[in-house]
């Protein structure tokens, strides 16, 4: 049960926020619960849905990468909704189903080619940094700017995470 409530019916806001819930429609296909929290706040909820649009349809990572990297977010800040609405989109995108397996439930091995993403995810949550060896590690694998892509997205889902579960809704 939600902390707070949700904002799902367009016609119940007002212009200010019927403007951000037809962005979020039209870049989405529908009202998605991270803008039902954030729409009480607007500004934010505007500011948000265009850096996550960049970041899920415009970014650098392969499909794989940034997949992988929100469901390990969404694993490591217990938000199942987040979990639940990438998880199969993670799949489709190549996840190795023991690598979904062993992020969920602890049991089984992240697939080889999944773990570097995984440690860099759970070091940065872990410590908002992570060390010289594990940047260097990915930097030679993925290039400079997709780090950063990378670290954005970490930063992007765990403030939905954070949002939806002060709210209730995660």
């Amino acid at each position: 049960m939600a902390r707070i409530p949700l904002l799902t019916h367009r016609e119940e806001l007002d212009s200010e926020r019927q403007a951000v819930f037809d962005s979020v429609v039209e870049t989405r296909g529908s009202m998605i619960r991270p803008y039902e929290v954030l729409l009480h706040t607007p500004g934010i909820a505007g500011a948000a849905a265009k850096l996550g649009h960049q970041i899920r349809y415009q970014g650098q990572l392969s499909d794989h990468d940034r997949e992988l990297a929100i469901i390990t977010t969404s694993q490591v800040h217990d938000c199942e909704f987040e979990w639940t609405s990438h998880v199969d989109i993670a799949r489709s995108a190549g996840v190795a189903e023991g690598t979904i397996t062993a992020l969920k439930s602890g049991a089984g091995n992240i697939a080889p080619d999944d773990q570097m993403i995984v440690d860099f995810v759970r070091e940065l949550c872990a410590n908002s940094n992570v060390s010289d060896e594990t940047f260097d590690e990915i930097e030679v694998a993925i290039g400079t700017s997709r780090v950063i892509e990378l670290s954005a997205l970490v930063g992007y889902y765990t403030f939905l995470g954070y949002a939806m579960k002060v709210a209730g809704a995660c």
